[in-house]
C-alpha cells in the first residue's frame, strides 16, 4: 500500500542516504517495534496520554482523511533497560475508535502490536520516515513525554520517525514512531 505523494511531506519513503545502517533497518523493520525492542532488553509501555482531537492537515491527508477530522489519540512511551528508546503517537478516526478500531481504546499499557499482528484482515501500508520539526505534532507528542521526568527534550532536527497506516475495513490507523537520540547505540547492536 502507498501513500498518495501529495500526503507525503515532509515525510519521505526512502531513508536519507546520510542514515547508518543502524536507521535505515530501524527505520524501515518490519513487523511489531515492541518485538525487535524486546530484543534489545526488558521493555516498559508507559501510556503519556490518550484523548480526542482534530486532525492538522497534515496528519489528516496521512489517513486520506479531510483537515479537522475528529481522530481518538494515543501517545506512548517505550523504554528498554530503563533507557527510553521511543515515544509513539497513534490516531485513527474517531468513529473509528469505537468500532473497526476499537481495541486502541482498551489496551492501557499494553503495546498497540497486541492488536495489530493477529487479524489477517489488517493490511499495512510501505513506511515513511523523517527527521522532525518543531511545528509537527509528533514533536509535541515527545514533548509532553518528557516534561514530567524533566529530561530534556532533543532538537527535533536529532529526531528520525517512522510512520505507517494499518488498514481494516478501509478505516486507517496511523502509527508513528519516534526514536529518542539515546536508542541509536543500543538500537546498532542488533544491525
Amino acid at each position: 500500500m502507498k501513500f498518495p505523494s501529495s500526503t507525503k511531506k515532509p515525510w519521505h519513503e526512502q531513508v536519507h542516504p546520510s542514515a547508518t545502517l543502524a536507521q535505515k533497518y530501524w527505520l524501515h523493520r518490519p513487523g511489531a517495534l515492541t518485538g525487535g525492542l524486546r530484543r534489545l532488553g526488558k521493555v516498559d509501555l508507559e501510556v503519556v496520554s490518550e484523548y480526542a482531537c482534530r486532525l492538522n492537515p497534515q496528519e489528516a491527508a496521512l489517513i486520506q482523511k479531510p483537515p479537522g477530522t475528529l481522530a481518538w489519540i494515543r501517545e506512548v512511551s517505550m523504554a528498554v533497560d530503563g533507557i527510553r528508546c521511543v515515544i509513539a503517537r497513534s490516531f485513527t478516526p474517531l468513529p473509528a475508535s469505537h468500532s473497526v478500531w476499537q481495541g486502541i481504546r482498551r489496551l492501557r499499557s499494553r503495546p498497540l502490536a497486541d492488536m495489530l499482528y493477529n487479524d489477517a484482515q489488517i493490511q499495512r501500508s510501505a513506511f515513511l520516515s523523517c527527521r522532525l520539526n518543531r511545528g509537527m505534532s509528533f514533536f509535541r507528542t515527545i514533548e509532553r513525554a518528557l516534561h514530567p521526568s524533566g529530561e530534556p527534550v532533543p532538537q527535533a532536527q536529532q529526531i528520525l520517525s517512522r510512520c505507517s497506516v494499518f488498514w481494516r475495513h478501509g478505516q486507517p490507523l496511523l502509527v508513528a514512531e519516534s526514536f529518542m537520540p539515546a536508542f541509536w547505540a543500543r538500537g546498532a547492536t542488533l544491525v
